[in-house]
């Protein structure tokens, strides 16, 4: 595209459609119009001017605003799809097999294309996050493409326009004026807090200018916040962790290298409703029992700088702390709440291996049912092998027993006992309430004595270092959501012919009425020629053309 030179000589950018030196329409459309187009100055857009290279036609697709609103659109329904089903933080599995099957055990196909499609993970997926990362381009190119050629004609407008600019403004008037109505009109403008530039006959007037880069200085708050999101993603800068942590267990904390928490006891407070704690009463009779307080008492450790990474023998106490309820432990940046808890959970049971028809012992067992051994030897030269365990044994599926999750709610063993008396051992499958002899009737049993029980404490590990760029990118967006809302760019433009007559435009990108009413008072202190609204007069024409329409 070639430049554009108007008829006062001035030589403009391809794709302008007002004269940058004297405001002259230069596209035939505009010429046409009866009011002229001032949203973005007539200037030239990139966007509109180029489109040729690849570069171009990427720049135009994202600087139009419908593919930012189609790619907002659909960020809001993937977000709204992943409320359907839970998020894989949420769900009873850790290991992506077993999320795989949860969703397809629970949901069915459903939950299966769910978790296919990442649903099931929506914030962390790749293309949520390739759609985050499209729409801050939009953002960053679609605020170039209008501020820079929108700041450049604004900080370069001249003083004096054509005549053909100011009539084609919806306020304009023309009329006799005397020769010191300009300076009147200067004065009473500068009290009404106008910006005033004169040139030779004429005089621009205009306040209120920063209000136009509200729009920009909302898109660089979301990318401010964009980037922030997008942060969240890198290791380091957010940490959302669930740590089930049990009596007298010591486990390194997820996410956060080098630390490790060790649970010494774990006390859950509850309400009497006797004394101080009458008042829930009434609570208590309704509900049974109402928790007053429960609190994890921890120990914090870290690793030796000179330890080999994952190594536990010589770990530095850095801190002693009981964790409560809006009381987290913090240290580095992270935080570690208490979140919830697990009452009586099952440690190690231990069995007695007798004799079905005697009775008679020979020797105990305990098995540890979080770490257990694989072969049991009695004093009498008995053993018990452990075949198989099955923590929360969930029943059978082509004769092999399964298991529901990695906890020890329901154990299952299989063993094989051998005994002098049975040196080719016998085969046993046992459950809390029942026992399988799959191979035959057997002369030993293993019979329950005792469960050990401890406490597990919920804790959630939780750093965001993303929140003061969050905080800012809001603040700065609000900052500019008041500055396009509640403020209006204003301009007077007032010019004295050589024959004396004066013409006077004017024009604001919202509050008209704010406009009018200031042009009032210029105009009574100046004795202006009366002015005209002619978007006013262009509805009353449409609406006139309208109404002997349908009468005919």
């Amino acid at each position: 595209m070639e430049n554009v030179q108007c008829q006062c000589g001035h030589t403009n950018p391809p794709g302008t459609k007002l004269c940058e030196s004297c405001g002259r329409s230069l596209t035939e459309k505009d010429q046409n119009s009866k009011l002229v187009d001032m949203r973005y100055e007539g200037t030239a857009r990139r966007s509109q001017t180029y489109n040729k290279s690849i570069i171009d036609k990427i720049w135009n697709f994202f600087s139009s605003v419908k593919v930012g609103v189609s790619i907002i659109v659909i960020l809001l329904v993937a977000a709204a799809i992943g409320t359907i089903l839970p998020q894989q933080a949420f769900v009873p599995a850790s290991t992506e097999a077993t999320i795989k099957a949860y969703y397809a055990d629970t949901y069915g196909s459903v939950g299966r294309v769910y978790h296919a499609l990442g649903f099931h993970d929506l914030y962390s997926s790749y293309w949520f996050i390739t759609l985050v990362g499209m729409l801050a381009i939009s953002l960053v190119i679609a605020s170039l493409d209008r501020f820079v050629p929108l700041y450049k004609s604004l900080k370069n407008q001249r003083v004096l326009r054509h005549p053909s600019f100011m009539d084609k403004q919806r306020i304009y008037g023309s009329g006799a004026g005397s020769e010191d109505t300009l300076e009147k009109a200067e004065t009473k403008l500068k009290e009404l807090k106008y910006k005033v530039r004169t040139d030779k006959s004429g005089l621009l007037a205009e306040k209120g200018r920063f209000s136009r880069w509200g729009p920009y200085v909302n898109h660089i708050g979301l990318i401010i916040f964009l980037f922030g999101v997008m942060l969240r993603m890198m290791p380091g800068f957010y940490v959302d962790e669930s740590l089930w942590l049990r009596e007298g267990e010591t486990r390194a904390i997820p996410e956060v290298p080098g630390y490790y928490l060790e649970n010494k006891n774990f006390k859950l407070e509850t309400y009497t409703g006797e004394g101080e704690d009458a008042k829930f009463g009434e609570a208590i009779d309704r509900v049974g029992t109402v928790v007053k307080n429960y609190q994890t008492d921890i120990v914090l450790y870290q690793e030796p700088e000179a330890s080999l990474p994952g190594a536990t023998d010589n770990l530095e106490v850095v801190q002693e702390y009981p964790i409560r309820v809006n009381q987290p432990l913090k240290f580095d940046g992270y935080a570690v709440y208490q979140m919830d808890y697990k009452l009586n959970e099952l440690k190690a049971m231990t069995f007695a291996l007798t004799n079905k028809e005697t009775e008679e012992s020979l020797g105990e067992l305990t098995i540890d049912l979080i770490n257990p051994d694989e072969l049991y030897e009695l004093e009498t030269g008995s053993t018990v092998e452990l075949l198989g365990y099955y923590p929360d044994f969930s029943g059978f599926e082509d004769g092999e027993p399964q298991t529901a999750t990695p906890l020890p709610n329901n154990p299952g063993f299989l063993v094989e006992l051998t005994t002098p008396e049975t040196p080719e051992g016998e085969t046993s499958f046992i459950t809390i309430q029942n026992t399988v002899e799959p191979l035959g009737e057997n002369q030993y049993k293993l019979t329950f004595q005792n469960a050990d029980t401890r406490n597990v404490s919920g804790l959630t590990v939780r750093k965001d270092s993303t929140l003061p760029i969050l905080g800012l990118g809001g603040l700065i967006f609000m900052i500019g959501v008041a500055q396009g809302m509640y403020f209006n760019h204003r301009r007077f433009w007032i010019q004295q012919k050589a024959d004396g007559t004066l013409l006077l435009a004017g024009h604001t990108n919202k509050n008209w009425f704010g406009l009018k009413k200031d042009l009032d008072r210029v105009v009574e202190s100046a004795k202006l020629p009366a002015y005209t609204d002619q978007q006013d007069e262009i509805d009353k024409k449409e609406k006139a053309e309208k109404e002997g329409e349908s009468s005919s």
